[in-house]
């Protein structure tokens, strides 16, 4: 049921909005045709415009006078309609008592509240495992969750996760592969977050390994598959650091159970993803800019996805922005279809480049 914004705009909080992900909710919301940004939270940069410490804001007619407070003054405003939790991993449990005080609806977009095996929860987000909520999150695929959750907690997906989600979700809901599958993923340095620590010396003009096992995006991407389509998978989860500043693309292999055709799978991804304004899949790929690709995402909140078949074997591949359908524009997605707006609202559709 879609909430009922009474004003007709919705006013928004966007907590931890220093950093990568909460400038590029900040920007996307100043071109939203009905959001009013309410508050802005910034701990080290209590007090800067917006502007100085987004530099890439600064001449927006929107951001003139908008500046970043301390979070307890969330509690000194009217509660609002939804707070965008954009804290780095870790942050949020301690906070969240605090935000959800102050806001109907918080969606949050770090690592914690996404996983509900407690092991799990202790080995990769051990704050969450330490703090746990009053309240469940309900964990949401804009395109694939069955219903627009009520819940006043919501968490997105990872960046990374769900763009392997994207890649393999058809082949699992028409029970068309084994349960064994490699998933290779590729990601830009903005996935490390602002406070990265990694020097631009070593990245620039570098393709390296991230991690090889271990990555926690990996328990999430097995219980996702397993929520949306009830199949349990043999997953090897590898990720790799890009030299560029934005940008995923997942490789995923797989082999086909007996009988199953390529049209079987072709149609397969089309009835998965019509009428997904936000998904679209590259039906018949030939050239190698046929395929999905970094600069024919990035900029937008679009993910391509395509696939290749081939003597009883398939490669699924899937591309999108970490920052905007990894992140930022997925929460806005996710707010438009909680708060009854066009999904598609202050959405870009279209990618920068060259």
């Amino acid at each position: 049921m879609a909430d009922d914004i009474e004003s007709g705009r919705v006013r928004v909080a966007v907590i931890g909005g220093s950093g990568y992900t909460g400038g590029e909710v900040i920007r996307l919301l100043l071109e939203h045709p009905q959001v009013e940004l309410a508050f802005l939270s910034a701990e080290r940069n209590a007090g800067a415009a917006v502007g100085s410490v987004h530099p890439w804001l600064r001449n927006h007619p929107k951001a003139t006078g908008l500046k970043f407070r301390p979070l307890a003054e969330l509690a000194d405003i009217d509660p609002v309609d939804v707070a965008f939790g954009c804290l780095p991993t870790g942050a949020l449990p301690e906070r969240l008592p605090l935000i959800a005080a102050h806001a109907k609806r918080v969606l949050n977009l770090g690592g914690d509240f996404r996983l509900r095996d407690a092991k799990q929860i202790g080995t990769h987000y051990p704050k969450t495992a330490a703090h746990p909520p009053l309240e469940e999150f309900a964990y949401f695929v804009p395109e694939l969750s069955p219903s627009v959750p009520e819940s006043r907690f919501i968490s997105l997906p990872g960046c990374m996760a769900v763009t392997s989600i994207y890649a393999l979700y058809p082949l699992f809901a028409e029970s068309l592969v084994n349960e064994q599958v490699i998933v290779d993923a590729k990601t830009g340095s903005t996935g490390g977050g602002r406070g990265s620590d990694e020097p631009p010396a070593e990245r620039t003009g570098n393709f390296r390994v991230h991690k090889l096992y271990g990555h926690r995006h990996a328990p999430e991407i097995h219980q996702a598959l397993a929520d949306f389509t009830g199949a349990g998978i043999d997953l090897r989860f590898s990720t790799h650091s890009l030299d560029v500043a934005r940008g995923i693309m997942v490789t995923a292999y797989t082999k086909l159970r007996p009988g199953v055709s390529a049209l079987d799978v072709k149609r397969a991804y089309a009835k998965a993803y019509v009428g997904k304004p936000f998904v679209r899949v590259r039906p018949a790929p030939k050239a190698p800019q046929d395929f999905p690709m970094l600069k024919a995402i990035v900029g937008s909140n679009v993910a391509e996805v395509a696939i290749a078949v081939r003597d009883g074997q398939v490669v699924a591949v899937a591309a999108l922005d970490n920052l905007i359908k990894g992140a930022a524009g997925q929460a806005i997605q996710t707010m438009n279809l909680i708060c009854g707006l066009d999904e598609t609202a202050g959405l870009p559709t279209t990618a920068v480049s060259p």
